[in-house]
């Protein structure tokens, strides 16, 4: 019996586990040995300078990038099928760094409606900078051509809407894009690089937010950006001056990275940079798992009598529902949201919750839910939800890799107590 030697893709699941010991880390250690260190130090001042402007590889200050981190930028690259990865401290920061260091007072940007509530604000706070922003239905690239004006420099949308799961039409927006020579950022949070490339939909720039279906655990902050390789940075004309040297390829992530990291300051440590390598490991895995119980309990839902509508990809019954099956070939995600009947009270089903936890966060290998109107988008105010199909007893659940059966029986006896 032959045995191949090639080594395996770092896109997949041996690739991923077996990636940290292929590159010849130090002492033959199977992961990426942790890096705290703030400062490198160089044998002649001539390597100082050239790691410095960019002539050679190497670290120069740790709030730019250090070796552990270096080698979850890699991993993530090679997930996405991109051309370079920059992590950052948050997805937040993440998004931030892209829309402040590719836009100037006077330019445009066109986003989904359908956000997640701090991004939503954020852009709302670009708005005062001087940027414009328009926010459509994001579900039929149409209303985002119709919002496009001749300063128009960027396209912002989710893959899965956070929480009323509205799936964006990012095929139609990605050939949009590539057409009108716009950037094409797509945040992959709720899909990961196993439910979704972006890249095959035409998006210029990947973020995730890392805390979350990436890691898995809960146990560290992070965010990234990928450039997929698809935009031609040479035509982009907010590429300052410093960073129009050399492969034009490599202009836009690097100005985010300088941006973003050196003179913003927003630094992924480099313990979260491990912890977040580590989950990246079983994360097929753990994404698999939980995809295929949320479709359960997304079924179980919608025919209990306590519940008025379910919101998942996954259901035949939902608006996208062809076009998730048709992007999605691992399950449908991690993230759905309910509606209790009229006059249920939200607050006494949740608080009769035992094993699914109460708690903001996302995509993590436990079962969280939260009454969203009253917290995550209380800001938003009563309109704006509206706008957002966002009901005042929505709950969002985001599911984990609990035995399903576990999960149903936990939803079951909350569900009887209203």
């Amino acid at each position: 019996m032959s045995h191949s030697t090639t080594p395996p893709d770092e896109s997949t699941l041996s690739g991923l586990l077996h990636a940290d010991r292929r590159i010849g880390n130090e002492h033959a250690a199977v992961h990426k040995p942790l890096h705290p260190s703030a400062t490198f130090a160089f044998k002649t001042a001539k390597d100082l300078v050239a790691v410095f402007q960019g002539a050679q590889p190497g670290f120069v200050y740790a709030r730019q990038g250090n070796p552990t981190t270096a080698a979850l930028e890699a991993k993530i690259t090679a997930l996405e099928g991109g051309r370079g990865t920059a992590c950052f401290t948050t997805g937040m920061s993440a998004i931030t760094a892209v829309l402040l260091t590719l836009l100037r007072a006077g330019d445009h940007v066109v986003s989904s409606q359908f956000l997640f509530g701090n991004t939503s604000s954020l852009l709302q706070t670009l708005q005062g900078l001087g940027v414009s922003v328009s926010f459509v239905d994001a579900t039929d690239a149409a209303h985002v051509q119709a919002a496009l004006r001749p300063e128009t420099r960027l396209v912002f949308v989710e893959t899965i809407a956070n929480p009323r799961t509205q799936v964006a039409d990012l095929a139609g927006i990605g050939a949009l894009c590539t057409d009108r020579g716009l950037v094409y950022v797509v945040d992959s949070t709720m899909t990961t690089p196993v439910l979704l490339r972006p890249r095959e939909v035409g998006a210029s720039l990947v973020v995730h937010s890392l805390s979350k279906g990436m890691g898995g655990h809960g146990h560290a902050l992070g965010g990234s950006v990928t450039d997929t390789g698809l935009y031609d940075w040479s035509g982009y004309p907010n590429i300052a001056e410093p960073y129009r040297k050399g492969d034009p390829g490599n202009w836009g992530l690097q100005q985010i990275r300088k941006k973003g990291l050196r003179d913003m300051g927003a630094t992924l440590r480099a313990d979260d940079a491990h912890r977040i390598a580590i989950g990246i490991e079983t994360m097929r895995l753990r994404v698999r798992q939980a995809s295929a119980n949320a479709l359960a309990l997304a079924q179980w839902l919608s025919l209990q009598p306590q519940v008025a509508a379910v919101h998942y990809p996954g259901l035949p019954g939902h608006a996208q529902h062809e076009r998730a099956a048709g992007l999605l070939d691992q399950g449908f995600g991690p993230l759905m949201s309910f509606e209790l009947q009229a006059g249920a009270d939200v607050f006494t089903f949740l608080d009769a919750l035992r094993l699914v936890i109460l708690s903001s966060h996302l995509a993590d290998n436990r079962t969280l839910a939260i009454p969203v109107a009253h917290t995550i988008f209380w800001e938003a105010g009563a309109e704006r939800r509206a706008a957002m199909g966002i009901a005042d007893g929505l709950i969002r659940l985001s599911v984990g890799i609990e035995d399903v059966a576990d999960l149903q029986a936990d939803l079951a006896q909350a569900l009887s107590r209203i």
